[in-house]
């Protein structure tokens, strides 16, 4: 099959859609199938355009101010679809269009789709309304909703209208944000997500068109061989890792105020950036907490780091899908920890510790639990390591290539 993938958050960007498309057009390349990727990205020298080139990658028209350094933004989806047009003629010979995210390059893919008659599959990432609510200052949420709604309305109809309720959708940004999520995925085709409780949050707001789950998987050739089992013998330092965002949505403050109160040895290894990386420096050596802060670092450091640890965590709550940091840690065998209980979804059972609820004082009575019966940390690990081979992507391509096969025949 001859496939392009389009999405805005790819290039300049780390993070769970960056790591899924790595994955995935890694192991379908393995496969033999050829694999084109179109994404936003900041500018580049015509160097550096040629070699991405030699990976068939290939960087859309991109706003060369607007944003930078912050995240890479598209032009408009019709400046995207001329370009294509024009410098890439065999646009109109892919046999599928794989389309990951929700705007300018993305839209771009959909209406692409529409015009050439090639079917089209849009993976439904993340959740968008807790995104922009977290991200956005309090004041102006309304308005960015209302004017991203407005943008992505101009390119794809928007025939639903979510209202303001008591669920999901419980602020006028909120409900904004899943009308442009749900009229998105209803333009394409088919739909994956990568967990179930995503796919039953979309049916709930109205996505007409088949969704398919297929989880996101771990790259074969960055998968270690013979990870350890991890022990905590009693009052050892437990050390902990963090490896998402540095920020509002991954909830890391809440943590650190949850760290304030642990009764016990610990240690945290912070790793990646974000809006609150200062704020987390500040308040961890205010309060003289056992943390170190890492920042952005090659895979291969962040890998061994992960090897090290006792314990991962993912503390956001109502906002992860997925959780590829969940998975990354199962490759090693690492138990996690989260608040979340859809995240149970991602991992074996019996592998991860949950806390009560969301609140720093029900993290701080789990972690200190945990400290009390460390014997537990080598009971997940044993599990973690028992079923790691599930995770990787080779053992899950098969089902993507299948859907693939499945709706061009169509």
């Amino acid at each position: 099959m001859k496939i392009a993938i389009f999405s805005d958050c790819y290039l300049d960007l780390t993070g769970g859609i960056h790591s899924s498309i790595n994955a995935q057009k890694q192991a379908l390349e393995n496969d033999g199938h050829e694999v084109y990727i179109f994404s936003t990205g900041y500018p580049r020298s015509k160097n550096q355009l040629k070699k991405l080139s030699h990976q068939n990658i290939f960087q859309v028209p991109s706003c060369r101010i607007f944003f930078y350094k912050l995240t890479p933004v598209s032009r408009r989806p019709k400046v995207i679809e001329k370009w294509l047009i024009n410098t890439h003629p065999e646009i109109k010979n892919f046999d599928i269009y794989y389309i990951h995210y929700e705007a300018g390059c993305s839209i771009a893919g959909l209406r692409l789709a529409k015009k050439y008659n090639i079917p089209s599959v849009q993976v439904m990432h993340g959740r968008e309304d807790e995104g922009e609510s977290n991200i956005i200052p309090f004041g102006l949420r309304t308005f960015v909703a209302f004017f991203l709604n407005l943008f992505h309305s101009w390119y794809i109809p928007h025939n639903i209208k979510i209202k303001r309720d008591n669920y999901l959708a419980n602020t006028k940004a909120k409900a904004k944000m899943w009308t442009l999520m749900v009229n998105h995925a209803n333009y394409a085709d088919l739909v994956l997500t990568p967990s179930k409780h995503f796919r039953q949050k979309l049916l709930h707001y109205g996505v007409t068109k088949e969704i398919k789950v297929f989880p996101n998987g771990y790259p074969d050739n960055k998968f270690p061989k013979n990870p350890t089992l991890k022990t905590l013998k009693p009052n050892e330092e437990l050390k902990i890792i963090w490896h998402s965002r540095v920020s509002a949505e991954k909830r890391m403050m809440p943590f650190l105020h949850a760290l304030k109160n642990v009764k016990g040895n610990y240690r945290l290894d912070v790793y990646g950036g974000g809006g609150d990386h200062f704020r987390a420096r500040r308040f961890a050596k205010h309060h003289h907490l056992n943390i170190k802060f890492h920042g952005n670092v090659p895979f291969e450091k962040l890998c061994s780091a992960i090897e090290k640890a006792h314990l991962d965590v993912l503390i956001s709550y109502n906002f992860d899908t997925f959780g590829m940091t969940l998975i990354e840690a199962e490759a090693f065998g690492v138990p996690v920890f989260f608040c979340d209980k859809n995240m149970a979804e991602i991992v074996p059972e019996n592998s991860y510790i949950l806390s009560k609820n969301k609140t720093p004082e029900a993290i701080t009575n789990a972690l200190n639990a945990l400290l009390e019966n460390p014997e537990k940390i080598e009971q997940m690990s044993k599990i973690m390591l028992k079923h790691r081979d599930e995770v990787l992507i080779s053992n899950r391509i098969k089902a993507l290539e299948q859907i693939f096969s499945d709706i061009i025949k169509k």
